[in-house]
């Protein structure tokens, strides 16, 4: 089965890509920019889908999920915590990339009970400074050029790949497929209105973040995988590496030839990491469901 669903979280309206019948929960955390549940996990969703139950949710402003919130970390964990709590599981296995790594990671430290397994991909919140992403916060601060400048950047695939190259290890070598998840999302009025608000709010002029849970990895106690690219531009390698050596229960998956997007630029050989990190798919729990049906669902279809 796959499909859509929505649940409402406090004043917000969080949509999310639903499959897979059976085996072990795992809730899928996309990044910030031009990016939602289904950009980066388009692979990942068919991949899981015929050992685990997957759900990929879109952030507030992202996808088809609307809400009025203040575009931070600590936001998307409390997102993150009543949209799970919509779920009929005790426990899940999540997997956060970038800014939704931080939030994953900002859960799993806040609520490692509910955490089977943790995977954060190229993620956000490993440190302390991001230089690399002051160019995209400065663009972003000219009025009118954030929402001129994404059209633009939208107008060919050939301009698409240029965007995308300050992100991957070598746009040349994208799937047409990725080009084009990206290009709609570029065409698409006010799609990266969210993500302009937080770096608004999570990154400084000097490239410091406001958040980062570098001096709480030793005390999280949940299985944790960190999977990063090589060559990532954006998030360097050494967070996830010192992440590594910090956390107790870790293993380090570095991807070669790799940027920033590891689920898209190297589908199989990431899905083959994350499918091996997962819980075993015979451990899987007997959801709760309520008298009525899955709580939050409106659709589900194709």
């Amino acid at each position: 089965m796959t499909g859509t669903g929505v649940t409402t979280v406090g004043d917000c309206r969080i949509a999310y890509r639903r499959a897979g019948t059976s085996g072990p929960p795992v809730v899928l955390c996309h990044g910030a920019g031009i990016d939602d549940a289904t950009v980066s996990w388009r692979h990942a969703i068919d991949a899981l889908s015929e050992d685990y139950r997957v759900y990929a949710i879109d952030w507030p402003g992202y996808g088809r999920s609307t809400g009025s919130v203040t575009h931070t970390i600590e936001t998307y964990v409390d997102v993150l915590d009543g949209f799970l709590e919509s779920l009929p599981y005790e426990r899940v296995s999540l997997v956060g990339i970038s800014m939704g790594g931080g939030a994953a990671l900002g859960y799993a430290l806040e609520r490692p009970d509910r955490i089977e397994r943790l995977a954060l991909v190229d993620s956000y919140g490993l440190g302390g400074r991001l230089p690399n992403a002051l160019p995209w916060k400065l663009l972003s601060r000219v009025p009118g050029m954030t929402e001129f400048g994404k059209i633009a950047a939208g107008a060919t695939t050939d301009s698409v790949r240029l965007v995308l190259d300050s992100l991957v290890a070598d746009s040349s070598a994208l799937s047409d497929g990725f080009v084009e998840d990206a290009r709609a999302k570029l065409m698409e009025p006010g799609s990266i209105q969210a993500f302009t608000e937080f770096q608004g709010n999570e990154l400084s002029y000097d490239g410091r973040v406001a958040t980062n849970f570098v001096d709480d990895l030793e005390s999280l106690s949940v299985p944790t995988l960190l999977s990063h690219g090589e060559d990532d531009p954006l998030v360097p390698l050494e967070w996830s590496v010192r992440a590594a050596d910090r956390i107790p229960d870790a293993k380090l998956d570095v991807i070669e030839n790799c940027g920033h997007w590891a689920p898209r630029e190297r589908p199989e050989r990431f899905n083959e990491s994350l499918l091996n990190w997962l819980p075993d798919r015979r451990c899987a729990p007997t959801p709760e469901y309520p008298p009525a049906e899955m709580p939050g669902v409106t659709r589900v279809g194709d």
